[in-house]
C-alpha cells in the first residue's frame, strides 16, 4: 500500500509516515489531513513512497487528500529543502510556515471574494537619470542567474531602476517579486507600483494583513494572477509559477532575518532561489551589509553604483558634527541644534529630531536608596511611557502602573533617568509652543492605517518637526524636511557587539538621507562627543566604500564574518546552570573531536540573559570554510537530540547569527 511522507508544523526534524490505498505520485504537493494524537492535522506530502521504515501495524491512515488547490511545485520543495538543510530546520516547519493560516485548518475554510481594488491614475515613467540608465545597462532580466548589488545613494533613484526592471519583466510574461524589510514601507511602494503598472495584478504579502486578505493574496501569486509580488521576509517562499526577477531593497537590513522559528535570512535565500530558477536578483541598498559589499568586492556579484541624488536639483545633506563637551545640553538637545530648528520654522521646512529610544525615559530611579524600574522576567529595566502612566519592557511586553512612590523606601521623590522620543517631544513643545509637532514611533503608530494617516499628515505640510526613531530613517522622501537632528549615536560605537558600528554607519547614512531630497539644501547635524571618530568622518563624506573597506580589513584581521562562518547554539531554561550545563555537554560531544576545522567557544550567557522569565545561554561555533560548518551542523544536532535535558529547557541552532 503506497505511504505518505507528510510534514507537519512541528519542531522535529523528520517527516511523518501514512497509508492510503488511493494515492499515487501525483499527489506530491497537495494538502492532506492526517490523525495527529488525539486530533487531526492538515499537512503536506512531501513524498510517496512504497514502504516505510515503520512496522506497518504502527502506521495510521491518512485522511482526505485536499485537491481544491493545485499541487505546490518541485521547485517550493527545492527551496525549502534548501533553507531546511542550511538553516538546519525541520522541514515540515518550513513547508507548513511558507503557507498562509486558512491552508492549514483541518476544518474547511469559507473563501470570499476579496474587494475589488480601483488602480489608481496611470503615473507616467519619469526621464532617466544618465546614471539610472547605465546601470540598466549592465542588468538584462533574460540573461540567466546573476547577483547585482545596486549601490545607491540616498534619493538617488533605486526605485525606478526597480520599476525600470520589474516592466522588462513583465514585457517577457514573467512574474516579479520584490521584497522590503519592513511592513511600514509596504503601502507607499504598494501604491506607486498600482499606479506604474495599472492593468498588472499586484499583491501584497506580509504579517499585518488580515488573514483572509494575506490568503487570497498568496492564491493570487501561486496561480499566476498576480504579476507582482510586494511583501516582507516570508514572501521569499511564495510559490510563483513565471518568477522572472527578484528584487530585494534595502537589503542590509536585519529585518530580512528570522528571529524565531525557523531563523533564515531571507536576502541569502532570494540569492539561492534567483539560482535556482536562473534568474537575475537585485539587491539593493545605500548602505549594502558589508558580506554583500565584499561579495561585490571579490567578483561574486555585480557592483552597479548611483552615486548622485537623482533630483538634479538635490544635493546630498551636509552633514556636521556637534562637540558635545564643548556646548550645554538642555533634555539632550544643544543650542545650535534648537538654533537650526528655529530657522526652518521661520522659513516654513521641517525638521527631523531622530533618537532611536522609544517611550519617556529608559528608566525610572530612586535616588534615595538606588531602587530603579527593572522588569520581573528580562534583564531589562521598564521603560518609563509618561503619556499612559505605564513602565513597560520593550522585551518581553510586561508592564506595570507608574508606582507613587519609591517600592523599596517610600520616597515620593523618584526620577525618570535618560530620555526617549516621549520626552524630546514634550520638552520641544514647551520650546516651540507655536510649532506642530509629530512624534513617529512604534508607540504612536500601532497599525498600517495609522501610518498611512501619519505619512499624509507629513506630506500634507501638517507637522513641523518630527520626533522619531528608526521607522522614519527608510525609504520616506519628505519634499519639505531640510534638517535632521541625530541624538544619542555615540552609544553605538563602543557597544560589545562587533556589528554595532556597520548597523550605525548604516542607520545614519538612512536618516540622513531624508535631509533636502528635492530643491531645497538638507543639513545633519549629529550631537557627539566623539567628533574626530572615523565613522562620523566616513559618514560626513558620505564615503560608504571608504568605511567598508576599513571596516572589513578589521574583520579579516580579527577572523570575523564575511572572513568566517558561524553558526550559535542557544539554550534558555529556568536557570541558568540548567541552561549553561546543557551547552557544555553540546560542547563535548564525541562528534565536535571530528571536526578539527570547527572551533566551538565556552558557553556564556546571552547579552539579555533573561528573556521572559527564562535564562538563556548561547555557545558559538565557527569555521573558515563554509563547507566545514555545514558538514558539522547536521551530525552535531542529531546528537544534541540526543542529551538528556531538563524538560523545560529548550534549544535551537541559528546560522549566520546576527545577534549576541
Amino acid at each position: 500500500m503506497p505511504v505518505l511522507r507528510v510534514a507537519l508544523d512541528l519542531p522535529l526534524h523528520r517527516l511523518f509516515d501514512y497509508v492510503a490505498a488511493d494515492a499515487s505520485t501525483a499527489d506530491v504537493g497537495y494538502r492532506v489531513r492526517v490523525p495527529f494524537g488525539r486530533g487531526e492535522r492538515v499537512g503536506v506530502i512531501v513524498e510517496v513512497a512504497v514502504a516505510s521504515e515503520w512496522p506497518p501495524e504502527q502506521l495510521k491512515a491518512a485522511g482526505e487528500i485536499l485537491r481544491d488547490l493545485p499541487a505546490l511545485p518541485a521547485d517550493f520543495f527545492g527551496l525549502c529543502e534548501f533553507a531546511s538543510t542550511y538553516y538546519q530546520a525541520p522541514l515540515g516547519e518550513v513547508v507548513m510556515q511558507a503557507l498562509p493560516a486558512g491552508l492549514k485548518r483541518v476544518a474547511p475554510v469559507l473563501r470570499r471574494q476579496g474587494r475589488a481594488v480601483r488602480p489608481p491614475p496611470p503615473a507616467a515613467a519619469p526621464e532617466l537619470t544618465a546614471a539610472q540608465a547605465a546601470v540598466l545597462a549592465t542588468i538584462a532580466v533574460q540573461d540567466g542567474f546573476a547577483t547585482h548589488l545596486l549601490h545607491g545613494v540616498t534619493g538617488s533613484g533605486k526605485t525606478e531602476v526597480y520599476l525600470r526592471l520589474v516592466e522588462r519583466t513583465l514585457a517577457a510574461g514573467r512574474q516579479a517579486l520584490l521584497l522590503v524589510p519592513e511592513i511600514n514601507l509596504t503601502p507607499q511602494l504598494e501604491s506607486r507600483v498600482r499606479a506604474r503598472f495599472p492593468e498588472a495584478g499586484v499583491v501584497s504579502l506580509h504579517s499585518e494583513l488580515a488573514e483572509a486578505a494575506r490568503e487570497r493574496n498568496w492564491l493570487a501569486a501561486f496561480a499566476g494572477e498576480a504579476s507582482i509580488v510586494l511583501g516582507t521576509r516570508l514572501a521569499i517562499f511564495a510559490p510563483l509559477p513565471r518568477l522572472g526577477l527578484i528584487i530585494v531593497d534595502e537589503e542590509h537590513d536585519t529585518s530580512f532575518k528570522q528571529q524565531d522559528g525557523m531563523r533564515y535570512s531571507a536576502r541569502d535565500v532570494a540569492v539561492f532561489r534567483a539560482r535556482q530558477h536562473g534568474i537575475p536578483v537585485v539587491l539593493g541598498s545605500a548602505t549594502p551589509a558589508l558580506e554583500s559589499w565584499a561579495n561585490a568586492q571579490g567578483g561574486r556579484y555585480r557592483l552597479a553604483c548611483l552615486r548622485e541624488r537623482a533630483n538634479p536639483a538635490a544635493v546630498l545633506p551636509a552633514v556636521n558634527l556637534l562637540d558635545t563637551r564643548k556646548t550645554v545640553l538642555r533634555e539632550g538637545v544643544s543650542e545650535p541644534l534648537l538654533a537650526a530648528i528655529r530657522e526652518r520654522l521661520a522659513r516654513g521646512e521641517q525638521s527631523l529630531v531622530f533618537l532611536n529610544r522609544r517611550g519617556y525615559a529608559p528608566v525610572l530611579a530612586c535616588p534615595a536608596c538606588g531602587w530603579v524600574s527593572r522588569c520581573q522576567r528580562c534583564a531589562a529595566n521598564l521603560v518609563l511611557h509618561l503619556a499612559e502612566r505605564r513602565l513597560r519592557c520593550h522585551h518581553c511586553g510586561f508592564e506595570n502602573r507608574v508606582p507613587q512612590a519609591c517600592p523599596t523606601c517610600g520616597n515620593q521623590d523618584i526620577h525618570p533617568f535618560g530620555r526617549g522620543t516621549q520626552r524630546v517631544e514634550v520638552w520641544l513643545q514647551e520650546q516651540f509652543p507655536e510649532a506642530r509637532i509629530l512624534r513617529v514611533d512604534r508607540d504612536s503608530v500601532k497599525s498600517r492605517k495609522q501610518w498611512e494617516a501619519m505619512l499624509e499628515r507629513i506630506h500634507g505640510g501638517e507637522a513641523d518637526i518630527l520626533v522619531g526613531t528608526q521607522m522614519l530613517a527608510k525609504g520616506h522622501d519628505f519634499p519639505k524636511l531640510t534638517l535632521v537632528g541625530v541624538l544619542g549615536a555615540d552609544a553605538a560605537l563602543f557597544a560589545a557587539d562587533w556589528r554595532a558600528p556597520e548597523r550605525l554607519f548604516a542607520q545614519l547614512m538612512q536618516v540622513a538621507g531624508r535631509a533636502g531630497r528635492a530643491e531645497l539644501k538638507g543639513e545633519v547635524l549629529i550631537q557627539t562627543e566623539y567628533p574626530d571618530h572615523p565613522l562620523y568622518a566616513a559618514l560626513a563624506a558620505h564615503d560608504y566604500p571608504g568605511f567598508a573597506a576599513a571596516l572589513l580589513k578589521e574583520r579579516e584581521q580579527a577572523g570575523f564574518p564575511p572572513y568566517a562562518f558561524q553558526a550559535m547554539l542557544r539554550a534558555e531554561a529556568p536557570e541558568m546552570a540548567d541552561a549553561i550545563a546543557f551547552l557544555t555537554t553540546a560542547c563535548a560531544l564525541p562528534v565536535v573531536q571530528e571536526h578539527p576545522n570547527v572551533v566551538l567557544y565556552d558557553p556564556v550567557p546571552m547579552k539579555l540573559s533573561r528573556l521572559a522569565s527564562l535564562e538563556r545561554g548561547q555557545l558559538l561555533a565557527e569555521s573558515p570554510s563554509r563547507p566545514a560548518l555545514q558538514a558539522f551542523l547536521p551530525r552535531w544536532r542529531e546528537a544534541i537530540e540526543g542529551i538528556k535535558a531538563p524538560s523545560k529547557l529548550r534549544w535551537h541552532l541559528e546560522v549566520d547569527p546576527l545577534e549576541f
